[in-house]
């Protein structure tokens, strides 16, 4: 049974990004709010609000773009204009929506923008930017058998197309639900969930085949 994915868990990468788009003061009094609370004040004009949401998600989100792209210094331009974004179309953010649908869906655009104005496809991704955990298991062949394991699974999902990768980064590494990603991808949640079943039957096929080549 393939279980690789399921064992994947990847922390999201600190980053340093300009702050410029958002206040670098957060009032005590909001930091216990909810992401929608927190979007709902911005829409009303507390932009200092977006920055504790900046201080919550710039981090999984640039993660996310990271491996979307294949490329750090893309993800940051694109986690950038994100923010930017938020601020820019803050009304159109409506009162029964999901924050983490919303800012995944902006990140979508901002992705294809930046794709389209630099006639730029995306990059492989770089293994160094699926963290793996360490395994815990004393015995050095079972460490060596994860470590394999995971770093098959890393290129079967560079081997990937944008559009299986994008579904099953929401879907396994965003743990989003599939009712907030047919809301990002825009389709119904039954499409939504076989276009992940069928990008994850993608990933395992492609996954099989790598273990039947040497590793590079």
């Amino acid at each position: 049974m393939f279980t690789a994915l399921d064992e994947i868990h990847v922390p999201p990468r600190p980053t340093v990004v300009n702050r410029s788009c958002v206040s670098a003061t957060v009032d005590p009094k909001i930091e216990q709010r909810s992401d929608h609370a927190l979007m709902l004040a911005v829409r009303g004009g507390e932009l200092d609000a977006l920055g504790e949401l900046f201080e919550r998600h710039h981090g999984p989100l640039f993660g996310f773009l990271v491996k979307l792209t294949g490329h750090r210094e893309a993800a940051e331009d694109v986690a950038q204009t994100v923010f930017q974004r938020m601020l820019k179309y803050r009304h159109t953010y409506r009162d029964d929506g999901s924050f983490t649908a919303w800012m995944y869906h902006l990140a979508r655009r901002c992705a294809a923008d930046h794709f389209r104005k630099s006639n730029a496809a995306p990059h492989a991704t770089d293994p160094a930017d699926l963290q793996e955990h360490a395994d815990d298991t004393p015995h050095a062949a079972h460490r060596a058998t994860a470590s394999d394991d995971h770093a098959l699974l890393r290129n079967a999902l560079a081997r990937l197309d944008r559009d299986d990768r994008e579904v099953l980064l929401l879907s396994r590494f965003q743990e989003l639900s599939f009712a907030e990603i047919s809301g990002i991808l825009e389709c119904s949640v039954g499409a939504a969930k076989v276009r992940a079943h069928r990008a994850l039957r993608e990933l395992r096929e492609i996954y099989l085949r790598l273990q039947k080549e040497p590793l590079t």
